[in-house]
């Protein structure tokens, strides 16, 4: 309700003069704007109310909005039945609406910021979970060890010393103690999370750079500007700007609010300040000459484009002022040229072709992969988010020596603790000289074999033990499989397998409240992607139970 309420205020105070849909569409696109969203967001919002009047509705607000995914997501469930056009129809909408994306930088940007915070959370409480569990099981092979030889304290107080730095170094550490005790093919869990630590300070700047990102007041004008979405941001926000983009983006803001003049001072600061954009910049300052109704200007600039960078949009421009000055021979050449060079641009153009100036002749605004490499240059310094008490790179060099520590534990000794299978008592080779097959202590092998050296009762008594143990180890797997999948299996001693069930389980489940967190609001809202998420989650869940339980049964964990 709130939502709807802020969206209502927002078309009363921007559409003041809103009265037919029709005068209102002409008039956002006499200013060059392709895009109401916030009107769009509305008529979603009445045709969720009037059944009736549903598809008439959604079919204006992808009118008034056909870069706004939500809009084709919307139209794919009310086209939605159990039929097979119901479902194909339903299907061409949700690819429209994925295609959106690719047009919308604010929804694919919270959308990668989303799977960004979503992998590296999950993956981080992940490994959490792996050191709880498999603490439960293996911190009393490490007491042991030490009991029997003090040395081996020495190294663990050296690996937690070094983890002082980082709470994630602690991690770490506890980890590598750990793997000591895991198989060679489970320890790969280990390096493949000191390997992320060799990468934090890259994986901190994407990080920081997003949220810096998303509250970037300037960012935010020059998507608006050249998505074609809104000029009166850009005008107040860009004005004292000396960035290239943002100056582009503010001259193109004052050509369609009909301010030529101002546009053209701009442009021509442009001219000689970059020569990547030296073509875009003389096609918007030919349209400003449109406005100015200047068309022999007009005609100068596009043809200095043209020698600069062969651009749809340039050729475009010629043909239509050609025609206006009557020249309907040249147009038609210039036609052609623009045909050739982007087939898809010139429809664009087209579709809201008009006798006004911000529609007789097509803009050149900032493309969608610039607005990437944009975003990806704006930001200040990197943040840790008070993760690390040093510098970023001392996570990468504690890193470094946390992997040879773990690869000279694991290799290096040869005398290490075990528990029983069977009884889950602990031995080592200093405590038990006679290790037998499968990590079986002495006495376990020997009810089982040598019947004749073990009197009836002692071993009767002896096998309703182990079966008592393996009764409760049994029942504990099957709680933890219903608690969290893959949790059984690290119980178990599988720890990269329970890894694989458990880590794409925490990521699905962390990516809708990832996408509220980053999303701006109401118009920018990845309800569908939640809910598919959730659904996989469900899934992952459902078939880790039935997995898991199955080995549980056959006696494989």
């Amino acid at each position: 309700m709130k939502y709807i309420t802020i969206l209502a205020l927002f078309c009363l105070i921007l559409l003041p003069g809103m009265s037919p849909a029709e005068d209102f569409f002409d008039t956002q696109l006499n200013r060059g704007i392709r895009n109401s969203d916030v009107y769009s967001s509305l008529l979603m919002q009445e045709a969720g109310s009037d059944r009736r009047d549903a598809l008439s509705l959604l079919s204006q607000a992808k009118r008034y909005s056909p870069d706004l995914p939500s809009v084709y997501f919307t139209m794919a469930k009310e086209k939605f039945s159990f039929s097979s056009s119901g479902v194909l129809a339903s299907v061409d909408y949700l690819i429209a609406g994925f295609d959106a994306y690719a047009r919308n930088f604010w929804w694919s940007f919270s959308l990668a910021g989303s799977v960004f915070y979503s992998l590296i959370l999950s993956f981080i409480l992940v490994m959490l979970i792996i050191a709880v569990i498999r603490s439960i099981t293996d911190l009393p092979l490490v007491s042991h060890e030490i009991v029997e030889s003090k040395r081996n304290f020495f190294p663990f107080i050296a690996l937690l010393l070094l983890s002082l730095i980082s709470p994630l170094l602690f991690l770490a550490a506890t980890l590598v103690i750990l793997g000591v005790y895991m198989s060679r093919t489970d320890r790969f869990v280990v390096y493949l999370f000191l390997a992320a630590l060799l990468c934090s300070p890259f994986l901190f700047k994407t990080a920081s750079r997003f949220l810096q990102i998303a509250s970037s007041g300037e960012m935010k004008a020059v998507v608006a500007v050249n998505e074609s979405r809104d000029n009166g941001y850009a005008l107040t926000s860009l004005k004292s700007s000396k960035d290239p983009a943002a100056l582009f983006s503010y001259a193109l803001a004052l050509k369609r609010e009909g301010l030529y003049h101002e546009a053209l001072e701009g442009y021509r600061r442009l001219v000689g300040m970059r020569s990547d954009i030296r073509a875009a910049a003389y096609v918007n300052m030919g349209n400003a000459y449109v406005g100015l109704a200047d068309m022999e200007r007009a005609l100068e600039s596009y043809q200095l484009a043209v020698q600069a960078r062969s651009l749809a949009s340039a050729y475009y421009n010629l043909s239509a002022v050609s025609r206006e000055l009557l020249d309907y021979d040249k147009g038609n050449i210039y036609f052609r040229k623009a045909l050739e060079i982007d087939r898809e641009a010139v429809s664009r153009y087209y579709a809201v072709a008009a006798r006004t100036p911000n529609r007789i002749v097509a803009d050149e605004t900032i493309s969608f992969p610039d607005l990437w490499n944009l975003a990806e240059k704006t930001g200040g310094s990197a943040s840790t988010f008070n993760l690390v008490v040093l510098s970023a790179w001392a996570n990468t060099v504690a890193a470094g020596v946390l992997i040879i520590a773990l690869y000279y534990l694991s290799t290096a000794s040869k005398v290490r603790a075990y528990r029983c299978r069977r009884c889950n008592s602990i031995f080592c080779p200093r405590c038990e000289k006679h290790l037998m097959w499968g990590q079986m202590c002495s006495r376990c092998f020997h009810s089982l074999v040598k019947l004749d050296e073990i009197e009836v009762r002692e071993r009767v008594s002896r096998l309703i033990s182990i079966y008592e143990h393996q009764k409760r180890r049994r029942g504990l797997m099957r709680m933890l499989s219903f608690l969290l999948p893959g949790a059984s299996q690290i119980f178990g001693g599988r720890v990269l397998y329970g890894f694989l069930f458990m880590w794409p389980f925490l990521f699905l489940l962390l990516l809708p409240i990832t996408n509220s967190y980053l999303s701006s609001g109401p118009l920018v809202s990845h309800g569908l992607l939640n809910s598919f998420s959730l659904l996989f989650a469900a899934f992952i869940y459902v078939l880790s139970n039935i997995i898991t339980r199955q080995r549980i049964t056959k006696g494989w964990l």
